[in-house]
């Protein structure tokens, strides 16, 4: 969990009165999770955040298939195309790569400024393939870069403002995303065993003051979407403080655990999610037992959907299966996987591995968006034995 922080104007006392210099009152808004009995931070709002003036439906037309055949699957989000690609935002761009009742995955190539948009059905996690961006959010603003992990809390009000070549992997989570609880004492603070810690982490510094009426919200909430019209803008927070905020944290800072031989997936853990686990993997020093194998042994997933995101250097493991950086790979429950012919006899004597990928264990299974579908490689599945119905 992220620790306590103080940004901008507060009173001594929560829940006390806290005037403007006209003398009037601010208005204090508590955001807090599991019913008043977990982390939460004090804001205050120059106007009465609670104020609508109008509420409606908007369509929300995302569809799931199942994954059928069963098969493991390879997706190119690098030939993913938009209608009109100068119009992308990074909220009504983003194409629905998979879901289950857990967390949506989506990804996004955005170019413009998104309107101001709420998830009230749980936290968004997004990181940074490449590009930039500033998000700007009622606790302050973040600039962003590529290796970038961004966890927005669940109904905190944002939006992106993309800078060149922004490409988005975003997490929709249905509940709360944080660091794995093994890496954090009985009070919250960072372990020494953990691959990062406190010091990694960056949260808004100062207030973000934008002025304006009748300001349209985008709301993802648990039956749909909403778009309200607030009387004020959402950004009139002068204060805060708490333990419950947006915050970044780079796939760099994470530090790679090792050992003599090879070291399964949970060493590389980086956040936990409801039925869900996120990983880094990234440029490191391999096994050093003399009979080592670098690369990962052949394994059978049988709880949990592998789904890889391939962000940079060479997967060793996969190397000639056709992924390439922007590729993801899906290796469900039920399908033995590993890796490519030939793989293991090349790692040999390896002392180092220079990749970075982001991988997503579910433990329901994924089902397909139609982004999945526009981007497949179908000839994937057959990739060990080099034949198959897509192979002459």
């Amino acid at each position: 969990m992220p620790y306590y922080r103080q940004v901008g104007e507060i009173p001594p006392k929560r829940h006390t009165q806290f005037r403007k210099p006209d003398g009037g009152l601010y208005a204090e808004e508590l955001m807090g999770v599991e019913g008043f009995s977990s982390d939460s931070a004090l804001l205050y709002h120059r106007n009465l955040p609670t104020a609508i003036v109008d509420a409606v439906t908007v369509p929300d037309s995302r569809q799931t298939t199942p994954n059928l055949p069963l098969k493991p699957r390879h997706y190119r989000t690098q030939d993913l195309k938009w209608e009109a690609p100068a119009e992308v935002d990074a909220v009504t761009g983003r194409r629905l790569l998979f879901g289950n009742a857990d967390v949506q995955i989506c990804f996004v190539a955005a170019t413009q400024p998104s309107p101001l948009y709420r998830n009230a059905a749980g936290d968004e996690l997004l990181y940074v393939q490449t590009g930039t961006a500033v998000v700007e959010t009622i606790y302050g603003a973040l600039t962003v870069g590529e290796g970038d992990y961004v966890i927005i809390p669940t109904s905190c009000t944002y939006r992106v403002l993309p800078g060149e070549d922004l490409r988005l992997l975003v997490l929709e989570a249905k509940g709360h995303v944080g660091p794995p609880r093994r890496y954090l004492s009985a009070k919250g603070q960072f372990l020494e065993h953990s691959p990062y810690c406190e010091r990694d982490l960056r949260g808004p510094t100062s207030p973000l003051l934008v002025d304006g009426t009748d300001v349209p919200v985008l709301v993802r909430h648990r039956a749909g979407l909403t778009r309200f019209t607030y009387a004020n803008h959402p950004f009139d927070v002068v204060g805060w403080d708490g333990a419950l905020y947006p915050w970044a944290f780079n796939i760099r800072d994470f530090e790679p655990i090792t050992g003599r031989v090879h070291q399964p997936p949970p060493v590389h853990q980086t956040f936990e999610g409801p039925n869900f686990v996120v990983c880094s993997f990234v440029p490191r020093k391999v096994d050093y037992h003399p009979l080592s194998v670098p690369v990962p042994y052949n394994h059978a997933n049988v709880d949990s959907d592998e789904l890889m995101f391939y962000v940079g250097g060479n997967y060793e493991a996969r190397r000639g299966s056709g992924i390439g950086l922007g590729s993801l790979s899906l290796h469900p429950s039920g399908v033995t996987h590993g890796p490519q012919p030939g793989a293991v006899e090349a790692s040999l004597g390896a002392e180092r591995f220079d990749e970075t990928a982001v991988m997503v264990d579910t433990f329901r299974p994924l089902e397909f968006g139609e982004a999945a579908e526009a981007c497949e490689d179908p000839k994937y599945a057959w990739s060990w034995a080099r034949r198959g119905p897509d192979y002459s």
